[in-house]
C-alpha cells in the first residue's frame, strides 16, 4: 500500500499525517507541541518535526512528503547557515511601523502591483525593515532569508549548519507570495523591494513548481515536495475549486477562494496570494472569530452549546440587537485600536438569547464582509466550505446559511493542511493530483436573512 505524508507546521504545534495513496485514508499520525510566543527559535520546529514523524511511526515506509506551515515567518541566516535572532512569527506585531514606512516610500498601489498585496505587519519584508533599523548588527549578518515551511523542508534535505547549501533552498508560489517581495503573477522576486526592507540583497530560496519534486529525505528515497504556506495546503487538503470560498473560523478568521486571476487590491483589504497548484488565493483575514464567542459565552456562563441553544432561541437579527465584535482591534476593516460595540439595545431586545445570536451574527457577518471583498476583485462564491473549532457548533451552521447568500457546507473536522501537503505528495510522486473524496459533516438547507447584514452594515 503506497503511503504519502503531509505536514502541517503551525504556530501552535506540527501534525503529520500518513495517508494511503490512493483512498486518502488516515493510516497513522502524530503531533508535537511548538513552543508559546510570537517570536521563536526554528530549532524548536524542527525538533517538534522530528518528534511529530516518529510518533506518526516513522518515514521509512512513505514514498514522499511535503511541508505545509504558517505564512510570513522571518527565518534569517547567516553565510554558514545558522540561524542568527530568533524567528518573527506572523502574529509578530512590532513591525506595523515599518509597514507603514514601507508603504509611504513605494506607494499602496506600487505594492499591490508589484506583489499582489500591500504590506502589513504579518508580511515578511516589514519584519526584515524591522530587523534592519532595530538590530543592524544582525540585518548586516544576514545572508539567506527563508519561510518557515523553506527553512524546514531544507533541513528534512539533510541541510543545516553541518551542511549550509544556501542555494538548495526552495520554497513554492504560495508562501513567497506572503513575503511583499515576490509577485506571484510574473513569478519572480522583486529584488528593489527585499533590498528597501533589509538594505542588501540575499539569498531567497529558488520556487519550485507546485508538483516538482525538490529532493529526498536525507539521503533515503523518501521524496520531498516544494510545501505550501498553510491557507493555500487548506485550500489543497479541501480540494478547492472555481466557486469555492473557505471561511475558517480559528482565533481569527480567514476568508480565501481558489481563483484563477490575480488579486490586486490598493486598499490591501484583499491580499493576492497564490494557491499551492498554480493558481491565485486572494484572502481576507479578520483578527476576530472565535473568541467574540468565548467572550460573550464567559459573559453569559455558558458553553459554547448552551451559547448556540440560546442563539437560535432568538429571531433573525436578534430584534435589532447588532454585535461590532472588533474586541482586540481589527485588520479588516483596518482599525487596529478599535473595540467591540453593542447597538440597538432596548428593554425588547436586551435579553440572554439576542445576545447570545447577536455575538454570532456579528462574527459571521464580519467574515461576510470578507467575502464581499473577495466578491469585488473578481471572485465568485458559489459554495460556501466553513471550517474551523466554531464551524462544528450547530447554531453557527444554522445563521452562517443565513448569513450568506450561496450554500454553506461544513466538512467533517480534520488536519487539511495537512491534507493539503499530503496531496502535494502524491502529486510530485504519481504527476497527477489525487482525486480524494472530502467528508461534510453538515450542510444546512440555504435559508438567507438579508437583514442581519443590513443591521450590520449600518452599524459599521
Amino acid at each position: 500500500m503506497p503511503l504519502v505524508a503531509g505536514v502541517d507546521s503551525s504556530t501552535q504545534s506540527c501534525k503529520v499525517i500518513v495517508r494511503d495513496l490512493v483512498s486518502g485514508a488516515i493510516v497513522r499520525e502524530g503531533r508535537a507541541a511548538h513552543p508559546d510566543g510570537s517570536e521563536v527559535d526554528p530549532e524548536s520546529w524542527w525538533v517538534a518535526l522530528q518528534q511529530a514523524i516518529a510518533a506518526a511511526g516513522g518515514l521509512d515506509d512513505v514514498a514522499a512528503v511535503s511541508i505545509a506551515g504558517q505564512q510570513h515567518g522571518m527565518v534569517v541566516l547567516d553565510v554558514a547557515g545558522r540561524v542568527i535572532r530568533p524567528a518573527l512569527l506572523w502574529n509578530d506585531t512590532r513591525s506595523a511601523p515599518a509597514a507603514s514606512d514601507l508603504i509611504a516610500e513605494v506607494g499602496a498601489a506600487d505594492f499591490a502591483s508589484r506583489t499582489g498585496s500591500v504590506p502589513v505587519a504579518s508580511f515578511t519584508a516589514t519584519k526584515l525593515r524591522w530587523l534592519r533599523d532595530n538590530e543592524p548588527e544582525n540585518a548586516a549578518l544576514v545572508a539567506a532569508v527563508a519561510l518557515p515551511h523553506d527553512w524546514l523542508t531544507w533541513r528534512l534535505r539533510g541541510f543545516g549548519p553541518e551542511n549550509a547549501q544556501l542555494d538548495e533552498l526552495v520554497t513554492d508560489r504560495s508562501d513567497a507570495s506572503g513575503t511583499s517581495y515576490f509577485s506571484a503573477e510574473r513569478g519572480e522576486y522583486d529584488r528593489d523591494l527585499l533590498v528597501r526592507a533589509l538594505g542588501h540583497d540575499v539569498i531567497l530560496p529558488r520556487v519550485a513548481a507546485p508538483d516538482e519534486c525538490v529532493g529526498t529525505v536525507g539521503d533515503t528515497a523518501t521524496l520531498v515536495g516544494p510545501g505550501a504556506g498553510d491557507n493555500a495546503g487548506a485550500a489543497l487538503g479541501l480540494g478547492g475549486g472555481a466557486g469555492d470560498v473557505i471561511v475558517s473560523i480559528g482565533t481569527s478568521g480567514t476568508v480565501f477562494a481558489v481563483s484563477a486571476e490575480p488579486a490586486l487590491d490598493e486598499s490591501g483589504t484583499v491580499a493576492g496570494f497564490a494557491d499551492a497548484t498554480g493558481l491565485y488565493l486572494p484572502l481576507v483575514a479578520t483578527l476576530n472569530a472565535a473568541r467574540i464567542l468565548d467572550s460573550i459565552a464567559g459573559l453569559l456562563g455558558v458553553d459554547h452549546t448552551e451559547l448556540g441553544t440560546l442563539a437560535l432561541e432568538a429571531p433573525a437579527g436578534a430584534d435589532g440587537l447588532v454585535l461590532q465584535p472588533y474586541f482586540e482591534g481589527e485588520r479588516t476593516p483596518n482599525l487596529p485600536n478599535a473595540t467591540a460595540s453593542l447597538f440597538g439595545m432596548s428593554l425588547a431586545s436586551t435579553s440572554r438569547p439576542n445576545l447570545a445570536r447577536a455575538a454570532i451574527e456579528g462574527m459571521l457577518s464580519a467574515l461576510a464582509d470578507g467575502l464581499a471583498a473577495l466578491e469585488s476583485n473578481g471572485v465568485v462564491a458559489e459554495r460556501i466550505l466553513l471550517i474551523g473549532g466554531a464551524a462544528q457548533n450547530g447554531a453557527v451552521q444554522a445563521i452562517a446559511a443565513q448569513v450568506f447568500d450561496a450554500p454553506v457546507v461544513i466538512p467533517k473536522p480534520g488536519e487539511y493542511v495537512a491534507a493539503g501537503a499530503a496531496r502535494q505528495a502524491a502529486w510530485i510522486l504519481t504527476r497527477e493530483l489525487p482525486d480524494w473524496e472530502l467528508e461534510l459533516a453538515a450542510a444546512p438547507a440555504p435559508d438567507h436573512r438579508p437583514v442581519i447584514l443590513e443591521q450590520y452594515r449600518a452599524r459599521s
